[in-house]
């Protein structure tokens, strides 16, 4: 099957909204028929906490009511004017895999110097290649029907690159002056807040209270770039979490692990460090840097995020904060009732990936140079280990993500043992000299290991060598029925046939919405310049 894609944007926030609407109302009315009682509600924002008296309340039935019928005729409009709003773009849904492959193979042929890739066979054409401008399509697999954010789809082009790159600048800014939590704590002593710590004399408390605030600032400051990212509108939750993953990760390598290593505070004083003549005509004490003694810090920063980070992902605080301002804001006992329905999130693969490696990043980096971090850092994946298999079990809804996501992760802890090298390679050159054999060895050792693994991560060789190997089905195993059932997956909900809106309808006016299944002669057919993803 084809099926084409719209804007349905506002279409879908206004079915959210009507939807909430109407398990309000039928939540009263069912108050209604066990009590005989009518509720009333003030209908304004934050009126469960509100303390006064004059607050004029209405009838919550006839509210709800209104409400989901003024947003029912709402939809109505916006589906009528759904199909004067295509997107450019399609989703085919076929019977295997394999067919699948073969058309984004047929597609992908690249024409170099006169000749075409892929085993010298051109895209097969038709008659109506030329009128549907088929040589400018892009084709690529889609992700899971479940993964697609279809409000997202009418971000593209030349507006989702300007979105994406001004939110990007805008976050590079800000974290260029605060990346480090360095900085919050200089400023923290200012004004003399950790003093009192110092005063117990406890060199238990006063060893292991910086690691805890840097642990504490390192987990509160990556939130920006995870906001940052939900704000860029990708068209797939596999996308947003791989880019959500490798912005955290490298944002928190600079933040925990090179910087503090550096003896600088930010970004601002690295580029300073390597641009600023001033700076750089004054004595630099590189003897300073990857000093044995700063094993110590990062071995406490691993217990830290072993101990007190796992706890906290177990009471799972600000999503618990999220949740009680979400009642807060609630203005019945419906709508409250709806939030502790809906209170569990999807597990954020992203963010956790992104941190995870960090801290693993930090143990491979210090394993040699400070041998003694290697049992700490067991410790915190084993915890890691058990407090997210039970947070996937019992915490988190099931979220559908391409393999993508998983195999980038895997691939970037190949920066781990590269940092490790390059750590050792310059504590080596620092206290040994550039012309020593260990020395030399570890810039062989180094460099192999680097050409290996951009072999493997950036041009896809090597890949024999990789123990994560997919199959292509050949022939669809699913039966007959499980086919036809996939055949509507890629559409909507809001543009279903089956909604509330398109089934009050007449039968001979319901739409399809360009799927070419059971689609009746009037149904929409290919838009030009069609992009069509597998």
């Amino acid at each position: 099957s084809v099926t084409l894609a719209y804007d349905v944007a506002k279409l879908m926030h206004l079915d959210k909204e009507r939807v909430r609407a109407g398990k309000n109302l039928r939540y009263y009315e069912r108050v209604l028929e066990k009590t005989g009682l009518r509720g009333l509600i003030n209908p304004r924002l934050c009126s469960n906490i509100c303390c006064c008296s004059s607050c004029e309340k209405v009838d919550a039935i006839e509210y709800y009511r209104s409400k989901e019928k003024q947003l029912l005729e709402e939809m109505r409009r916006q589906t009528e004017e759904v199909p004067d709003h295509p997107l450019g773009m399609a989703f085919v849904t076929l019977q295997t895999e394999a067919m699948a492959k073969y058309i984004l193979k047929d597609f992908n042929a690249i024409e170099c110097s006169g000749m075409k890739c892929c085993g010298g066979r051109e895209p097969q054409p038709s008659s109506k290649s030329k009128t549907l401008k088929v040589n400018r399509w892009r084709v690529s697999f889609a992700p899971h029907h479940r993964s697609v954010y279809w409000e997202n789809l009418s971000v593209r082009g030349c507006c989702w690159f300007i979105r994406c790159i001004g939110i990007n600048i805008s976050v590079f800014i800000v974290l260029t002056f605060l990346t480090t939590p360095t900085i919050i704590i200089n400023t923290m002593d200012k004004f003399n807040v950790t003093k009192p710590i110092y005063y117990l004399n406890d060199p238990i408390i006063s060893q292991f209270f910086p690691t805890l605030l840097l642990w504490s600032f390192s987990a509160l400051l990556p939130t920006i770039v995870y906001y940052s990212t939900l704000g860029e509108a990708h068209w797939s939750k596999s996308s947003e979490q791989l880019s959500m993953m490798r912005k955290l990760y490298f944002f928190l390598l600079f933040m925990v692990l090179i910087l503090p290593s550096l003896g600088l505070t930010s970004l601002a004083w690295f580029f300073r460090w390597l641009f600023d003549k001033t700076f750089l005509g004054g004595e630099i004490r590189f003897e300073c840097v990857f000093l044995p003694d700063q094993g110590a810090f990062f071995v406490n920063y691993v217990i830290a995020a072993g101990l007190v980070g796992s706890g906290m992902e177990l009471l799972r605080l600000p999503g618990l904060l999220l949740y009680t301002i979400r009642l807060m804001a609630a203005r019945s006992a419906a709508e409250r009732k709806y939030v502790k329905e809906h209170q569990a999130y999807e597990f954020e693969y992203g963010a956790m990936y992104g941190w995870t490696l960090c801290v693993f990043t930090v143990i491979m980096a210090y394993s040699i140079i400070c041998p003694i971090i290697v049992p700490f850092g067991l410790l915190y994946m084993l915890l890691k280990h058990l407090v997210d298999r039970h947070n996937l079990y019992f915490a988190f809804l099931p979220t559908h993500l391409d393999r993508q996501v998983h195999l980038g992760a895997v691939n970037q802890t190949l920066a781990a043992p590269i940092i490790c090298l390059i750590w050792l390679y310059f504590f080596s050159v620092l206290r040994a000299g550039f012309k020593t054999s260990t020395s030399l060895f570890t810039l062989v050792v180094l460099c192999v290991t680097v050409v290996f693994s951009l072999l493997i991560t950036c041009f896809g060789h090597l890949k024999y060598l990789s123990p994560l190997n997919y199959e292509v089905t050949e022939q669809d195993e699913n039966t007959a029925e499980g086919v036809e059932k996939n055949i509507q997956l890629y559409l909507p909900r809001v543009l279903d046939n089956k909604s509330p809106v398109c089934a009050t309808e007449e039968p001979q006016k319901a739409k399809t919405y360009g799927s070419t299944e059971g689609s009746p002669v009037h149904g929409f057919g290919p838009v030009e310049n069609t992009s069509s993803d597998c």
